[in-house]
């Protein structure tokens, strides 16, 4: 698990609920169907490209729900167990 991975994560996250569950529509994975959950790091493709990626997808699904508010509490937890394996100190 690395912060790259968690933005790739949330970009899929966001095609699914907002295109896939909400909207109904039939699109694949933005990742390629080998990298359903987003994790999976390509050595060419950066930080960047990735949160421009993942805004769009963003901007899609604001687009798609605007009514709806977007929460990212869940994934918030995800890196702080990436800090965690960093500096070894748990909870606050």
């Amino acid at each position: 698990m690395t912060l790259l991975g968690l933005v790739q994560h949330l970009t899929e996250v966001e095609r699914n609920w907002f295109q896939r569950v909400f909207a109904g529509q039939d699109v694949p994975p933005v990742f390629g169907e080998n990298n359903i959950d987003g994790y999976v790091l390509r050595p060419d493709r950066g930080l960047d490209e990735a949160l421009a990626v993942w805004q769009a997808e963003v901007a899609r699904g604001r687009e798609l729900i605007a009514d709806a508010s977007l929460e990212y509490a869940r994934h918030n937890g995800h890196a702080d167990l990436i800090r965690e394996q960093i500096d070894g100190v748990t909870g606050a």
